[in-house]
């Protein structure tokens, strides 16, 4: 029966193994903290530095078809247009990115209601549960010319309380 005494000790190979994990995820929340510091700045962002992550049902569209939707929701806006950008922040992205080279006096609003937080280092960023469909800024509901909705999940419940949320910024 072993010493209750001796202290615990991890083999090299598992020291080596905790050592790359702790220095990959300082190497990722270096590189998230450098994003948060350009958010306010209209600096390109990347998709890339926001991991999927399956247990959200996160799965982020393809750049190409992230633009492609982003030309759509600026087709035809102006400054005193409103786009809601719900549960695709990699729609968000590509607009912001393209909004990067629009005077800032003539770019539309955008929101982005998202459960993630970590998207919260941008300025258009409003926490969205879809478990809440209703729970919005009073401000916002009945205020968006247009809006792109990707619920999470595909189940009956989620698909409704997205298309709840979308009812109630009553867009017409």
């Amino acid at each position: 029966m072993p010493n209750d005494d001796e202290p615990l000790v991890l083999s090299a190979n598992a020291l080596a193994a905790l050592a790359e994990f702790h220095a990959e995820r300082d190497a990722h929340e270096s590189k998230f903290n450098e994003l948060k510091a350009q958010a306010d700045q209209d600096a390109q962002f990347s998709m890339d530095a926001f991991a999927e992550d399956w247990n959200k049902s996160q799965f982020w569209y393809s750049d190409e078809t992230a633009e492609l939707l982003a030309d759509q929701l600026l087709s035809g806006t102006s400054a005193t247009s409103s786009i809601g950008v719900i549960s695709t922040p990699s729609v968000f992205v590509a607009l912001r990115n393209k909004l990067r080279h629009v005077p800032l006096d003539e770019r539309p609003r955008v929101v982005l209601l998202e459960h993630d937080d970590r998207f919260a280092i941008f300025p258009e960023f409003v926490f969205y549960d879809y478990q809440q469909p209703f729970k919005l800024p009073e401000n916002m509901k009945g205020s968006l010319d247009s809006i792109i909705c990707d619920p999470p999940f595909l189940n009956e419940d989620c698909q409704t309380k997205a298309a709840l949320t979308v009812s109630e910024w009553n867009m017409w």
